[in-house]
């Protein structure tokens, strides 16, 4: 598997606040969840809904025993420029027949640390995420890329606290929609049993 990471965190940056609603479409129902404190309200997710993996993904970030938790998440098949990039990234001789047209699929889910003091420590995370990173590299999934990237937080759910949030970028590449999707599924478990790993110091 192909892993990086990278900071997002210069004043221009987006900042990830939670609980948050989607204020860009009036329509929109769609609202943070706590699924530490609501479970079973994973089924308000629509893309976990669609893509059992990444339900399986949030059910078990969110557990009682993770030192994570979520905040959003979204699944989406692959277009062209992401398709090309995936492809030039992993092997450039990947399907380098023009007849050749691959297929992907992506997600990410954004994570906040449940112990406060590696939260709002930014030193502390960028280790976390080589870690990460470092371990992922040697997980045996060619066709499959983990871009971690580390961005401020804003968490008001029993007062402000500032610190960091980690998004998780897992996209995988294949021959058709459907091998692409289960390469995929297979890197987002994988990544997220590194997650849950006590090597991964946590918690």
């Amino acid at each position: 598997m192909l892993a990086e990471w990278s900071a997002e965190c210069a004043a221009e940056d987006p900042v990830l606040v939670v609980p948050w609603s989607d204020t860009s479409d009036p329509a929109s129902t769609a609202h943070f969840i706590d699924l530490r404190e609501s479970p079973y309200d994973l089924d308000q997710i629509v893309e976990a809904e669609q893509n059992p993996p990444l339900m399986q993904a949030l059910r078990s970030l969110n557990a009682a025993r993770s030192p994570v938790f979520t905040a959003k998440c979204d699944a989406w098949a692959l277009g062209a420029e992401e398709l090309e990039a995936l492809r030039f990234n992993i092997d450039p001789t990947l399907y380098s027949d023009p007849a050749d047209v691959p297929a992907g699929f992506g997600s990410y889910i954004d994570l906040l640390c449940r112990d406060r003091a590696l939260f709002v420590s930014f030193p502390r995370q960028e280790q976390v995420l080589a870690r990460l990173t470092r371990r992922a590299a040697t997980l045996d999934h060619p066709q499959a890329t983990l871009d971690c990237v580390l961005r401020p937080a804003l968490i008001d759910l029993t007062g402000p606290q500032e610190g960091f949030a980690i998004t998780l970028y897992i996209k995988a590449i294949g021959p058709d929609p459907h091998t692409a999707w289960e390469l995929w599924s297979a890197a987002l478990e994988a990544v997220v049993t590194l997650l849950r790993s006590k090597e991964l110091a946590l918690a």
